[in-house]
């Protein structure tokens, strides 16, 4: 008779730039448990990604509205070895794992669940930083900067372009699209191509910016394209341009050169490791609301001309059709 291997069940059922922040803290656990089946409770969509990790063995797909905790797992069998809460503090993410029963459950601790004895939550802490402290509390190694992952099997559309992703999950981490179109006829009266991609249910902003940086269909990527598809041009971009959103943390992980855009949360929680390679643009000041519906003040702050000076410093990555110069008397608000 076949004996299943113990499993292990994380909860992370949040978005891209989620996932890729919680990376270190999934290999950790990968590494500390190599005997068990990891499942990782997600977005269906994130499959792809997951599997690049090298750490997950199976998605159970998870979601619900507005970044909540799902209201129930499709679980089934035996119950999880160890469940791991990476979705946030609790109690609800915690009373959800608890439902499960595991043998074990690492989360944070919150006063509403006095039986967990996790580790105290700091609101200010930088995300990569906090699941793999939550997880050295339990006796763990875990390395923030074990992010990487493997370049894609597909291939870019675009190799060497320049990617340009005006959209976020919430109005206040968008940038002014005719800021982002500044930024883009400037690079493309330099010589590069620009390539404007978009999330789900932002056909019409990379419309906006196509349609003001002169941009052809050619160089639309919107319709939220799939993972696979974006990964891997991504991977081959000579630089990507964004707020703070999954196609950052994707560029981050693919060593891609970047600059992203933070207002209102600042990149000390959710920014780039330090380096060259990745440039974060912040003009300090009081945290704003992250899901709000107006553009973040300092988010307002920044402009087109610090964006093309932050391209410009950015390093090679690798052979690409040409270096970045440009013409920065070209810039508009």
């Amino acid at each position: 008779m076949t004996i299943a291997s113990p499993r292990i069940l994380v909860l992370r059922a949040l978005g891209l730039g989620d996932l890729l922040a919680g990376v270190p803290a999934l290999r950790a656990l990968r590494r500390a448990f190599p005997g068990h089946e990891l499942v990782l409770a997600a977005p269906a969509g994130l499959a792809p990604v997951a599997a690049a990790t090298g750490a997950v063995d199976r998605l159970l797909p998870a979601s619900a509205p507005g970044r909540a905790v799902p209201h129930r797992l499709d679980w089934s069998g035996p119950p999880p070895d160890v469940a791991v809460d990476l979705h946030g503090n609790g109690p609800p993410s915690h009373r959800l794992l608890t439902g499960l029963r595991p043998r074990r459950l690492l989360a944070f601790a919150h006063p509403e669940t006095p039986e967990i004895d996790g580790p105290a939550w700091y609101a200010d802490e930088h995300e990569r930083d906090r699941w793999c402290r939550l997880l050295r509390s339990y006796g763990i190694d875990a390395d923030p900067g074990d992010l990487l992952l493997p370049r894609p099997h597909a291939t870019s559309p675009a190799p060497g372009a320049v990617v340009v992703h005006p959209g976020a999950g919430a109005p206040s981490r968008r940038w002014p699209v005719e800021r982002y179109a500044a930024v883009a006829r400037t690079l493309r009266t330099a010589g590069h191509r620009v390539v404007a991609t978009g999330g789900p249910g932002e056909d019409e902003l990379v419309a906006r910016l196509a349609e003001f940086a002169g941009l052809s269909g050619a160089d639309l990527s919107a319709g939220a394209p799939p993972l696979d598809e974006l990964s891997a041009l991504v991977a081959e971009a000579r630089a990507v341009v964004s707020g703070d959103t999954g196609i950052a943390h994707l560029a981050v992980a693919h060593a891609t050169p970047s600059v992203t855009l933070f207002g209102p949360v600042p990149p000390s929680r959710w920014g780039p490791p330090g380096g060259p390679r990745h440039r974060a643009l912040w003009h300090p000041g009081p945290d704003g609301d992250p899901h709000g519906r107006t553009a973040d003040p300092a988010l307002l702050r920044i402009r087109p001309d610090e964006v093309l000076r932050a391209l410009d410093a950015l390093p090679e990555p690798g052979p690409t059709p040409r270096p970045l110069p440009l013409l920065l008397d070209h810039a508009h608000e």
